[in-house]
């Protein structure tokens, strides 16, 4: 169970209820002696809660201890003491609906419960014990609905639910609390290193880009390089942003390091979620694609990455404006034992459980389309 930080005033709040629950039971325990057929047993029962809360109380005040089988044990020892009322009391003041032995300490496990589980651990916590109380009376069920027995039933379950809802109020809090912060210090962190690159790498590279151009030749070659490298770096830095979920990455910060002169990279405006090892196998496809763009067609050749978010699929198209390629090419090159295509590109998103296509034509460039499930393919079902 994960310790949250807005929840510790809870639990606070709820050894402090015990405590005075505990108090209230002896000054009724002390006032109404009269309805008591075992009065030093009931004495025993109330020291046996007072031991209980003192122990569940300390245990309670450690995140690591706070869990089922101590939330169990403390609605068990509870029950047991609503119920121990029965051999307590005269049995025509436990029928006429007397306070039990245990007053208003019986909602502690529920409060407990509650902020542990949520609604649904507050409500099955009163569901039980409310189930106790009424097995307690041993009333019809005509009685039942015509009588008060049911307004402590009712209470507790009110009270579970209330508390596991603030409960859960506070959770969410805390994880939004948290993810701030990190967006906080991933977004401060990014531009320390932005100010750093730009001071250094940045205005190298443009002034190789802004030489190279005067200079003409061989030199502007090395110009346009180097204003290539100049945005894929402005680009790796803006992408450096918004920390995704554990386990997740998201496709359009490992894509957009691809945009260049030559290359245009475009995404959806939200985050494309993927599992982290499915989306760094999905940018080595692309990138593996790009690549044979950058081997086989014309320098400067234009290439396009669309990025798009199915639902339960992210498809990526990359598209480039080069010479095409011959039906039965790829074959070829497989026969051949050149792999690059079938292996680099279709192998990886095929071991995901996606698909690719590969449409080319002469003189029409050529087009790879990768599809990935949103959700990773269990072991063998790929």
């Amino acid at each position: 169970m994960v310790a949250v930080g807005l929840q510790v005033p809870l639990w606070r709040a709820i050894a402090a209820f015990r405590f005075a629950s505990l108090a209230y039971a002896a000054v009724l325990l002390a006032v109404n002696q009269a309805e008591y057929s075992r009065l030093l047993l009931a004495w025993a029962v109330l020291a046996a809660m007072t031991a209980w809360t003192a122990v569940s109380s300390v245990a309670y005040s450690d995140p690591a201890r706070r869990n089922p089988a101590l939330l169990t044990a403390d609605l068990a020892a509870t029950a047991a003491a609503l119920l121990s009322t029965v051999f307590l009391q005269h049995s025509q003041n436990v029928a006429d609906g007397a306070m039990p032995v245990t007053a208003t300490w019986v909602a502690g496990p529920v409060l407990a419960w509650a902020v542990a589980f949520g609604v649904r651990g507050g409500v099955v916590s009163a569901a039980l014990l409310s189930l106790c109380d009424i097995a307690l009376r041993h009333l019809s069920w005509h009685a039942l609905y015509h009588g008060t027995s049911l307004d402590g039933p009712v209470l507790l379950l009110l009270a579970g639910v209330g508390v596991g809802y603030l409960s859960q109020l506070a959770r969410r809090a805390e994880l939004a609390l948290q993810r701030a912060t990190e967006i906080e210090a991933a977004s401060r962190e990014r531009e320390r290193l932005a100010r750093g690159i730009h001071d250094s790498v940045l205005q190298v590279l443009a002034l190789v880009q802004r030489r190279g151009a005067e200079a003409g030749g061989e030199a502007a070659e090395i110009g346009r390089l180097a204003g290539e490298q100049e945005a894929a770096l402005r680009n790796l830095i803006a992408a450096a942003g918004e920390p995704p979920p554990s386990g997740e990455l998201d496709v359009r910060a490992l894509l957009s390091v691809q945009n260049s002169a030559s290359v245009s990279v475009i995404t959806p405006a939200e985050p494309v979620r993927l599992p982290a090892e499915a989306a760094r196998e999905l940018a080595s496809a692309v990138r593996a694609a790009l690549d044979n763009v950058r081997q086989h067609c014309a320098a400067g050749t234009r290439a396009w990455v669309l990025v798009e978010d199915e639902g339960r699929c992210v498809a990526v198209t990359v598209r480039d404006e080069g010479q095409g390629m011959a039906p039965g090419r790829l074959a070829e090159a497989e026969a051949d034992g050149r792999l690059g295509v079938s292996h680099a590109i279709c192998g990886r998103v095929r071991d995901l459980g996606g698909s690719a296509s590969i449409s080319s034509a002469p003189g029409a460039g050529t087009e790879v389309r990768l599809r990935v499930p949103a959700v990773a393919p269990v072991a063998g079902q790929a």
